[in-house]
């Protein structure tokens, strides 16, 4: 994946964890900025700082998949796994378009990828 794409992917994962953190975990009906950042935190498990910076979706984070898979939990929205379904498509695409022996090899090859990338703890 280039820098740029990779970039754009953190992003959009940073920008649906706010909205998922400022809409659905810590709706604005919890009062304060302040008190709605502690009462997102206490539900993810996160720090304070932690989730800070989830909130303002700072460019300088990173979201690992436990945590983009837990914010998901909590708020009940599916963005990660409708992205692990959209990946798995691909490598199934990939594998019928390889056939025989080949595909064994291929698949084995992006599932040590995937495992390596986070997604071996998925439901």
């Amino acid at each position: 994946m280039s820098e740029k794409a990779s970039e754009k992917s953190e992003m959009s994962t940073a920008v649906f964890c706010q909205k998922a953190l400022r809409n659905d975990i810590a709706p604005p009906t919890l009062g304060s900025v302040s008190n709605r950042i502690r009462y997102a935190a206490s539900k993810l498990g996160w720090s304070y700082t932690r989730t800070k910076d989830a909130w303002y979706a700072d460019p300088r984070i990173s979201i690992s998949p436990k945590e983009l898979f837990r914010v998901e939990a909590v708020s009940g929205l599916q963005y990660a796994r409708q992205e692990v379904r959209t990946n798995d498509e691909a490598i199934e695409r990939a594998t019928a378009l390889l056939g025989g022996e080949d595909a064994h090899l291929f698949r084995s090859f992006f599932a040590a990828v995937l495992k390596v990338v986070g997604f071996q703890d998925r439901p």
